[in-house]
């Protein structure tokens, strides 16, 4: 069986693929990246080649060659770098598995099929399985988003028995709003040592309740990860909710709800993320590949006066303005 150096836990950022003017892959950041990253936002877990990293909009030699930069430089600097492997033709998939588990990453995670769908459990988990089976020696994730993929099988039914199938499965990336469903993957699965992410920023703090032991950033419905930039604010939720200061750990993701709601209304995305992760970090993210559209001037002029009113561009704590009350 699979064993990870220690548990995935914690916060797990969604990495942006950066991207040139032009569209093309800026490999030159991703070292910048790494140490924003850990020591701007304390965020030392990755997933790589997700939705937010515009994974399916990359050839399968663009994942291979992102990959393989976000281990190199992220080699004695992170403590776990998975990657995302899912993709509609299994025989890519296996090969993108196989090649993670070449250039020394820490896991591998997979999205059902979403063209030719599986219509049941079983089916969802042989194609699991068979990717899984490519990298033998890697932890395996299986990453459920409903809402992008179209595969509405619980994920609760997923998890049953799924480990006697899939003897290298670990846990669980659970990017949807489903509070029942991600209970009874906890509750059903207590003696079992995985891992449970949550992927809804918004409702981290409830999945804490219910016994999520990480975090993988991506906001309910519009695909990108907070984690990136608002690490070290979720990071403070999670050391309040630790000590059972959970008044503090209330007011932290409420403060985060309210910076969601205001992007969410200017309207958001991985693109309109690509364009904050600039404004934040200093580092060029550039623009998403078509079909997604650049974030508009408008959006990133507001979003920059927004975000120096609360002085996240100096890395300060949220304060001010709207997000009054967020210490």
């Amino acid at each position: 069986m699979a064993s990870p150096k220690k548990k995935l836990q914690g916060l797990v950022a969604a990495t942006i693929t950066p991207m040139t003017e032009h569209g093309e892959i800026n490999f030159s950041v991703i070292g910048q990246y790494v140490d924003y990253l850990v020591e701007e936002q304390g965020v030392k877990n990755i997933f790589v080649n997700g939705t937010t990293g515009e994974g399916l909009s990359l050839s399968i030699s663009e994942r291979r060659r992102v990959a393989e930069e976000w281990v190199t430089k992220g080699r004695n600097k992170l403590d776990q770098i998975v990657i995302h492997v899912g993709a509609l033709s299994l025989k890519e998939s296996q090969e993108l598995a196989q090649h993670a588990a070449e250039i020394g990453a820490d896991g591998i995670a997979v999205i059902a099929p979403f063209f030719l769908k599986p219509w049941n459990k079983d089916v969802l988990i042989n194609f699991l399985k068979e990717v899984a089976a490519a990298a033998p020696a890697l932890p395996f994730y299986y990453y459920h988003i409903p809402a992008l993929t179209g595969v509405k099988i619980r994920a609760e039914e997923v998890l049953g028995g799924i480990q006697e199938k899939i003897p290298t499965f670990q846990g669980l990336k659970f990017s949807d709003t489903d509070l029942l469903d991600f209970g009874q993957c906890v509750d059903q699965n207590r003696q079992r040592q995985f891992a449970f992410l949550f992927g809804v920023d918004e409702q981290l703090l409830s999945a804490l309740v219910m016994g999520a032991t990480g975090a993988v950033g991506r906001m309910c419905c519009f695909l990108s990860s907070t984690y990136n930039y608002l690490g070290k604010k979720t990071n403070q939720m999670l050391e309040a909710f630790e000590r059972k200061d959970f008044s503090s750990a209330l007011n932290h993701q409420f403060c985060i709800q309210r910076f969601i709601n205001f992007v969410v209304k200017l309207g958001f995305g991985v693109s309109q993320t690509k364009a904050i992760m600039t404004l934040v970090s200093g580092i060029p993210m550039g623009p998403p590949r078509l079909p997604l559209q650049k974030a508009s001037r408008e959006f990133t002029d507001n979003a920059e006066a927004k975000l120096r009113s609360l002085d996240f561009l100096s890395f300060n704590d949220l304060k001010d303005g709207n997000l009054g009350a967020c210490s």
